[in-house]
């Protein structure tokens, strides 16, 4: 089967919410990165094939395929496409995977693919408020088929990372354990300057903003539960942000025609679903699914970007995984850094690929909770 290649990954410093992104239009925070790709690759922009960008709560400024905005904005030809696709949290994760299986289909040759999201303007799920004036609150309520499969049960990520929790037994305090490791990481990682070549400022912001050096774990203990008798809190929970980020992706063909030297390769690409009202567990069963399908075994990966949505997310992937922590989100997760939804799977990926040319690693295994109770999962290869 023909190769995809990554040529090149980028991304903008993530904002916090509220914070340096807040006033700037979303089009032009996805055009950044789009510009700054081509710019880097030196080639002909007419040559891309498509755009393909993830974006959750398509509302207002978001809305009307902000793909294409974002192409435009950028100052691609207008001959350049654009699409926006929504696979809730592993959105621009999945843009990568229609970018790789149009490169390999042989129908494509050169894609950017990536996300934007801006949090502080379209806060998570604000487009089921969209549809009240229409007659919808939610996309459940009212359809006869999910009322008698899942009935009018509580459906939210929120009571999905509860759950988690309760059935793999994860107490409170491990939970703020880990996160308070996610900044540590984070803090470690921008110090030493490992997101430096991934990261391209923006709008007077250079630096992610959201990793805290006065987080401890008793101001964590302060914190109220999410919900009522709960476990978790905002401290072990992934952070409201803003940012893009976009990959360029290639053919062989691609590769020849324009002198491109690729840095890595998709070695494996799958999305599995699991139960839909725990929603957040899917990562485990499409991990193992990839790396049977893949020929690995975790022992394999030398690096791990599992998205932090939630602490317990990734405890129970790696109790069930049986990963080495040492090698999971080595550079703190969402926690820490931010989760800008649509923005988060290119942003995992790029600083993934990162992370393995600065270690010498070669397999690097990516996945991400999603709504639905879906999960993405990408392996890929360092070359070079």
């Amino acid at each position: 089967m023909p190769e995809a290649y990554i040529i090149d990954a980028l991304r903008t410093p993530v904002g916090r919410r509220g914070g340096g992104f807040a006033q700037t239009h979303p089009a032009d925070l996805g055009a950044h990165v789009i510009r700054s790709v081509v710019r880097r690759g030196d080639f002909d922009p007419a040559a891309i094939d498509d755009v393909i960008f993830g974006c959750l709560d398509q509302i207002g400024s978001q809305a009307g395929d902000i793909a294409r905005t974002c192409a435009l904005a950028a100052g691609l030809p207008e001959s350049v496409p654009g699409v926006t696709i929504d696979r809730q949290c592993g959105s621009s994760q999945q843009a990568v995977h229609f970018a790789a299986q149009a490169v390999m289909s042989g129908t494509a040759d050169l894609i950017v693919a990536g996300g934007v999201q801006k949090m502080s303007q379209f806060p998570i799920l604000c487009a089921f408020g969209a549809g009240e004036p229409y007659g919808a609150t939610d996309p459940w309520t009212g359809s006869q088929g999910w009322q008698e499969r899942y009935g009018d049960q509580e459906i939210s990520q929120f009571r999905g990372a509860e759950m988690i929790a309760e059935k793999w037994g994860l107490e409170r305090s491990v939970m703020e354990e880990f996160a308070l490791e996610s900044h540590r990481r984070a803090l470690t990682a921008q110090k030493e300057g490992r997101f430096d070549a991934e990261i391209i400022p923006f709008d007077k912001v250079t630096a992610d903003e959201g990793p805290r050096p006065d987080t401890t774990r008793e101001k964590m203990a302060g914190l109220k539960t999410l919900i009522p008798g709960g476990r978790l809190t905002a401290a072990v929970s992934s952070q409201i942000s803003d940012a893009s980020s976009a990959m360029l992706i290639a053919s062989e063909q691609a590769v020849r025609t324009h002198g491109f030297t690729p840095r890595a390769r998709i070695h494996h690409l799958s999305v599995r679903g699991a139960d839909p009202v725990m929603m957040l567990a899917a990562p485990i069963p499409a991990t193992e699914h990839a790396l049977k399908k893949a020929g690995l075994t975790i022992d394999d990966i030398d690096l791990v970007e599992i998205n932090e949505a939630f602490a317990s997310v990734v405890l129970a992937w790696q109790a069930d995984i049986g990963a080495d922590p040492a090698r999971v989100n080595v550079n703190g997760g969402a926690i820490a850094l931010g989760h800008p939804l649509g923005a988060t799977g290119t942003r995992l990926m790029t600083t993934l690929l990162n992370e393995l040319e600065r270690t010498g690693g070669r397999y690097g295994l990516q996945t991400m909770c999603e709504g639905g109770g879906q999960a993405n999962v990408t392996i890929i290869e360092r070359l070079g």
